[in-house]
């Protein structure tokens, strides 16, 4: 089955309490395909009452700032990036100075390019947490992206990269919201598999149609992903997926196969402008190119 845009009405069956979460804009990473701007209006749509939030493909971790779990686990299969998260619970002095030293380093150069590329360089010869941390600040759009054979090829971005002083004040805030999370490194189909009754588990995985050049994006399966939902759903979680929806201003709707009864509701989230259609297309205007996501909803 191919699941269409607004099938499902939005209210049905959401009887029980739900989040009301304010909008959180203070991002600690920049990466693309981030939900933060309005992870409000997606969380809420998670209840209230939870045992454990799961965030499988956690990038920037934009919709888990916005719920700010009392009990939560972030999880991705990108070593380095859970490395950041992991320093952010357990030591944020360090990954303040991680910013601060490569900042430094970026800003007393007088050719900025080179500067970037030194870095790029380094994390390329030895993947790690504290290289990758200023390169998605300070890379082209915030995309984060990688060839199939795990080299980081995003050229530096045309933006000042934030002070070391507002990066401090990002950890400060982040810390706090995340105090009560786990950071580990798993393929999704392993966290997904951890989820219980009463948990929720929100899935935001690279969109088939357009984030091919993406990290994870290679050979990752929508179908694989439903089948894990619908066992998680069969333990009593409930999950929410963002996937694709429609593109071009309304004028593409992406074809999915979704797997009849998996999902109750579904709604769709204006995502604006797409942020990978501003890298590919540099300098042009983009008026045509407005995202809407799909929301899917297994209650």
């Amino acid at each position: 089955m191919q699941v269409q845009t607004a099938l499902f009405d939005p209210t049905d069956g959401a009887s029980e309490a739900t989040m009301s979460p304010a909008p959180f804009k203070l991002q600690l990473l920049k990466w693309i395909g981030n939900k933060q701007r309005f992870g409000h209006q997606i969380a809420a749509y998670f209840p209230v009452d939870y045992r454990c939030y799961y965030e499988p493909f956690l990038g920037s971790g934009g919709v888990l700032g916005v719920v700010a779990p009392h009990a939560g686990v972030g999880s991705d299969s990108l070593g380095p990036l859970i490395g950041i998260w992991q320093c952010l619970r357990d030591d944020p002095a360090v990954l303040v100075e991680w910013y601060r030293q490569r900042w430094e380093q970026f800003e007393a150069a007088d050719d900025r390019v080179a500067a970037y590329e030194a870095i790029k360089a380094s994390y390329n010869a030895g993947p790690n947490a504290a290289d990758l941390l200023f390169l998605s600040r300070s890379c082209y759009g915030g995309v984060v992206r990688f060839r199939k054979d795990g080299y980081m090829s995003t050229p530096v971005g045309v933006h000042s990269p934030v002070s070391p002083a507002s990066f401090k004040n990002r950890v400060a805030e982040w810390a706090l919201r995340v105090c009560g999370c786990q950071f580990l490194q798993l393929d999704y189909r392993e966290a997904i598999d951890m989820a219980g009754a009463d948990d929720i588990v929100y899935c935001d995985p690279p969109y088939t149609d357009t984030q091919k050049i993406l990290y994870g994006a290679h050979a990752f399966s929508l179908l694989d992903l439903c089948e894990h939902i619908a066992a998680a759903k069969a333990r009593g979680a409930k999950v929410a997926l963002s996937i694709d929806g429609t593109k071009r201003s309304g004028s593409h709707r992406v074809m999915l196969p979704i797997p009849d009864g998996l999902f109750e509701r579904e709604a769709a989230v204006n995502c604006g402008i797409s942020h990978l259609r501003r890298f590919q297309r540099g300098g042009e205007t983009l008026g045509d190119e407005v995202v809407a996501d799909r929301l899917l909803l297994t209650w």
